[in-house]
C-alpha cells in the first residue's frame, strides 16, 4: 500500500497541468525568436554601433542569449506543482495528476454521497413496526437472514442486530440484488423482499397503512424499509446512520468557499432531505439509481458547472469518472479510489476543504512564477539589446546576464518552496463562532 502511494505521488508529480503545455507552446516560439533578436542586434550594432563595432556587436548578441534563456519559464509550472501535490500528500490527500490539481482550483460545485461519505456508513437498526399478528423476533431474523450475504450497509446494520439479540440466522436461497430498490431470497421456503416503497409497488405489495408510519421515519431522519413475506406486507424496519463529526463545519466551509454543495443518494426524499438539513444542504438529489449517479453529474455539467463528486462506494465509481475531478473517500471501495482524481485518505469531508486549498494555493503560486518570468524576459531583452545605450551610456554585461538570468531561477524555486509553509484553514460555522464567542 506504501508503494502503491509513493508510486502515485511521483506519477503525478511528473504530470503537466494544463497552462505547462501552453507554457511549453509559448517557449517553443519564444526561443527560436530570441536568437532572432540576438541575430539582428548583432547586426545592427555591427553596422551602426561605436568602433570596435565588432565587440559591441558580440555583447550585446551573447547577453541577449543569456538574459533571455527560459529557465525560469520552464521551471515555474513544475516547481510548484511539485510542492503543492507533496503538501497533499502530507495532509493525507492523494492527487493523481496536475490536471486534477488545476481542474480543483476552478470548481464551482461539489456533489457528495451520502452514505460512508457525509455520514460514517455504519447504520444500526432503531424502529420495528409490525402489521398486527407478526412477531418481531421472527420477522428480524428473516430479515438478516436475507441480508447477511448483501454487502450494504444498511443491511449489515441488520445483520448486527439479530447477532446482538442471539437470533439464529437460515441460509438464503436465489438471493437477488435489486439496484435502487432492495433486495429479494427465499428463507426456509418463504420468499422474503426488503426494501423501499417502489420495490413494493413493483411488487404489488398492499401497504396496509404502514405508508405514513414510514415518512415519520424517514422525517426523523432514519431509512425506512418494508418487508413483505410471500408478497405480504409484514412490517417495516427502519435504521439510522450517524453523521461524521466534522460533516457539517465542512460544508459549511465549503459553502463559505463559493461552492454550490448537493447531496446525491439512493436513500428515500424524506431522509435525505432530513439528512440535508442537519448539515446544512440546500439541493438533494434523492432516489437516484447507482447507473443515473453519472447522469445527475453531467446535468450538473451542461449547467456550465465544474464539477466535483465525493463518493465511497462501487455505485459510486461512474459518477466519480464522470465528474471533472472525482473524489475518493480512502476508507470506501477499492473501485471508487481507482475511479477517482483524488483520494481523501483520512476519510473525513474535511479533506475535501483542504484539497480545493491546495489546488487553490498551488495555482495561485504558478501564476506568480510565470508572471514574475515572463515580466522578468520581457523586461531584461530590450536591455540586453542595448536599448538604454543611446540615452543612459547603459550596455548590460554578459556576466551581469548571467547572474540575472540565474537570480530570476532562484526566485522562481523560492517561491515555489513558499508552499512548504501552507497549512490548512478551516473557516468557522456560525455554530462554532457561537461556541468561540460563549
Amino acid at each position: 500500500a506504501l508503494a502503491s502511494i509513493i508510486r502515485l505521488v511521483q506519477d503525478a508529480q511528473g504530470s503537466k497541468v494544463p497552462i505547462q503545455r501552453i507554457v511549453d507552446r509559448v517557449s517553443g516560439y519564444f526561443t527560436p525568436a530570441v536568437m532572432i533578436l540576438s541575430i539582428m542586434g548583432f547586426i545592427v550594432w555591427y553596422d551602426f554601433g561605436p568602433s570596435p563595432s565588432l565587440a559591441y556587436a558580440l555583447i550585446v548578441a551573447v547577453t541577449t542569449l543569456i538574459i533571455a534563456c527560459p529557465c525560469a519559464l520552464g521551471m515555474a509550472t513544475p516547481m510548484s506543482l511539485t510542492t503543492g501535490i507533496g503538501l497533499g500528500a502530507q495532509n493525507g490527500i492523494l492527487i493523481r495528476s496536475g490536471d486534477a490539481l488545476q481542474t480543483a482550483e476552478r470548481l464551482n460545485a461539489i456533489i457528495l454521497d451520502k452514505t460512508g461519505t457525509i455520514t460514517h456508513g455504519k447504520p444500526s437498526l432503531t424502529d420495528v413496526v409490525l402489521v398486527p399478528g407478526q412477531v418481531e423476533t421472527v420477522i428480524i431474523t428473516l430479515a438478516a437472514s436475507v441480508e447477511k450475504v448483501s454487502e450494504h450497509p444498511l443491511a449489515l446494520a441488520i445483520v448486527e442486530a439479530a447477532q446482538m439479540r442471539g437470533l439464529i440466522l437460515s441460509e438464503p436461497h436465489e438471493f437477488e440484488a435489486i439496484p435502487g430498490h432492495g433486495v429479494s431470497a427465499i428463507v426456509e421456503g418463504l420468499r422474503v423482499l426488503i426494501g423501499n416503497l417502489k420495490l413494493m409497488r413493483r411488487e404489488g405489495v398492499d401497504l396496509n397503512g404502514l405508508e405514513d408510519k414510514s415518512r415519520r421515519l424517514a422525517d426523523n431522519g432514519k431509512t425506512p424499509m418494508f418487508i413483505a413475506i410471500d408478497g405480504e406486507l409484514a412490517g417495516v424496519i427502519a435504521v439510522a446512520d450517524t453523521l461524521k463529526d466534522d460533516s457539517k463545519d465542512a460544508i459549511s466551509t465549503l459553502r463559505e468557499m463559493g461552492l454550490e454543495v448537493v447531496m446525491m443518494t439512493g436513500d428515500n426524499e424524506r431522509t435525505a432531505n432530513a439528512i440535508a438539513r442537519q448539515v446544512g444542504i440546500d439541493r438533494v438529489l434523492a432516489e437516484v439509481l447507482p447507473q443515473d449517479k453519472a447522469f445527475n453529474v453531467q446535468k450538473l455539467q451542461l449547467e456550465g458547472k465544474k464539477v466535483a463528486m465525493v463518493g465511497d462506494g462501487i455505485n459510486d465509481a461512474p459518477a466519480l469518472a464522470q465528474a471533472d475531478v472525482g473524489m475518493a473517500i480512502g476508507t470506501g471501495t477499492d473501485v471508487a479510489i481507482e475511479a477517482s482524481d483524488i483520494t481523501l485518505i483520512k476519510g473525513s469531508l474535511l479533506g475535501v476543504v483542504t484539497a480545493i486549498q491546495i489546488s487553490r494555493a498551488t495555482m495561485k503560486n504558478v501564476y506568480q512564477n510565470l508572471f514574475g518570468a515572463f515580466i522578468y524576459n520581457t523586461a531584461g531583452l530590450p536591455i540586453a539589446l542595448g536599448v538604454l545605450y543611446p540615452f543612459l551610456g547603459i550596455l548590460l554585461s554578459p556576466l551581469l546576464a548571467a547572474l540575472a538570468m540565474s537570480f530570476s531561477s532562484v526566485t522562481v524555486i523560492s517561491n515555489a518552496n513558499r508552499l512548504r509553509s501552507w497549512k490548512p484553514t478551516q473557516l468557522m460555522s456560525t455554530s462554532n463562532e457561537m461556541e468561540a464567542i460563549k
